[in-house]
């Protein structure tokens, strides 16, 4: 089976997280898709197949002979999509030897993915895109990684002569809300060094990314009739827009690209009497990440000092680190992933560095070095997301010849 049949199957299961959930996984459609995916690796013969009671599943594919007493490798993809849009009830669409023009997802809505406005895809002409109807997100981020992940596996399977080391195989859930490796087992993963498989474009290997945190301004008003509010009224939000305003107007999503951070207010709600404010802050180079949590102390200070003890709550909570750090030791992981796309006639691209996180960032300081593979997808997390066939095609290739490349450490010249 192709990585982009097997991809087609997997987005019919709607495994969407939730941030406002306590439970483990958040949502437990997500373990509906996890028992999907342990009946298929058994079917395909990886026989110690399972998921955990947090939603995590594990498997291994066995070394091939003369491989047996090399040291294992990690593949890793998250299960869950994003909370930005819709997961469910996913029509997926194959648009056959693209054209190279404006792409209409749903003429009755006028969803059209326009090229002006998504350049990458001038480079897919003549390829096999997948995209949404325009009513939901795709879920190539991750799926498309989980595919390409289990495609390689099936080959491999069915091919004894390919080399590889013992694989160790982790599907995650609740990568998306930055829960994914909270609850995974280590010792269940059984290997020191791994890749994620949650990129983008083929060629993209990524081995830093940002210092985040999130943070949560709660500001207490005082609530007064309007008609004899005068010296008594103070309203929490006129204080959350004196607070915003605070911070620098261009160091935002909007305004930022490559290696520059940003503070993004991304909720907002309240009243007179309490508004709450959510920020994620992102920074790649640690010493202004911490200068940007001390800016929003200082504001936060300033408006206590202005308008009384207590009138804003500043919670500060450190999400994930830059992996470079971790990973900088390992600089074979990033050698060998280089040396795979090139045989395959990829060149590797790691520039800019991720705007984001990845399993991989976490996993790397808990002593599982994961640099981030490519998938293959683009514009993930909303309706314009997108993967071409031949791509995921390209992506099981480079797994296979990397593994390979790990397959020959201990066989003898």
């Amino acid at each position: 089976m192709r990585a982009y049949e097997r991809f087609l199957h997997y987005v019919s299961y709607d495994t969407q997280s939730d941030i406002a959930s306590q439970s483990v996984p958040s949502t437990e459609k997500q373990k509906v898709f996890g028992q999907e995916l342990v009946r298929e690796l058994r079917q395909l013969g990886l026989a110690d197949a399972r998921m955990d009671r947090c939603g995590y599943v594990y498997a291994t594919l066995p070394a091939s002979p003369g491989c047996e007493g090399i040291e294992p490798v990690a593949l890793i993809a998250h299960m869950d999509t994003a909370m930005d849009m819709s997961g469910a009830n996913i029509k997926p669409r194959i648009v056959e030897h693209y054209d190279g023009g404006d792409i209409p997802l749903n003429q009755q809505l006028g969803i059209v993915t326009r090229v002006a406005d998504f350049p990458a895809l001038k480079g897919y002409v003549g390829q096999d895109l997948i995209v949404t109807d325009g009513t939901t997100l795709l879920g190539a981020d991750d799926k498309a990684g989980v595919a390409e992940i289990v495609t390689m596996a099936e080959g491999m399977l069915a091919d004894p002569t390919l080399p590889h080391p013992t694989l160790k195989l982790v599907f995650t859930p609740d990568e998306e809300i930055g829960r994914g490796v909270d609850h995974i087992d280590l010792e269940q993963v059984g290997a020191r060094r791994g890749y994620t498989v949650d990129g983008g474009a083929v060629g993209d290997l990524q081995y830093e990314n940002f210092n985040a945190a999130a943070a949560q301004v709660t500001i207490h008003g005082i609530t007064a009739h309007t008609g004899y509010a005068k010296g008594v009224l103070r309203s929490a939000l006129l204080l959350a827009m004196e607070f915003q305003a605070m911070l620098p107007v261009f160091e935002n999503p909007a305004c930022t690209e490559n290696r520059e951070g940003f503070y993004h207010l991304d909720r907002m709600e309240g009243r007179v009497e309490l508004a709450q404010m959510h920020y994620i802050i992102r920074d790649h180079d640690m010493a202004l990440f911490q200068r940007r949590k001390q800016l929003m102390e200082r504001a936060a200070a300033y408006l206590n000092e202005k308008y009384g003890p207590g009138t804003v709550e500043l919670q500060l909570t450190d999400t994930y680190y830059n992996m470079y750090e971790q990973i900088r030791p390992h600089q074979d992981l990033v050698d060998n992933a280089a040396q795979a796309m090139r045989a395959c006639g990829v060149e590797p691209v790691s520039e800019p560095p991720i705007r984001g996180g990845t399993d991989g960032s976490r996993l790397s300081y808990m002593g599982l070095p994961c640099p981030n593979l490519c998938t293959g997808g683009h514009n993930g997390h909303g309706r314009h997301e997108f993967v071409s066939v031949q791509a995921m095609d390209k992506v099981v290739e480079i797994l296979t010849v990397l593994m390979g490349i790990y397959g020959k450490e201990g066989q003898q010249p």
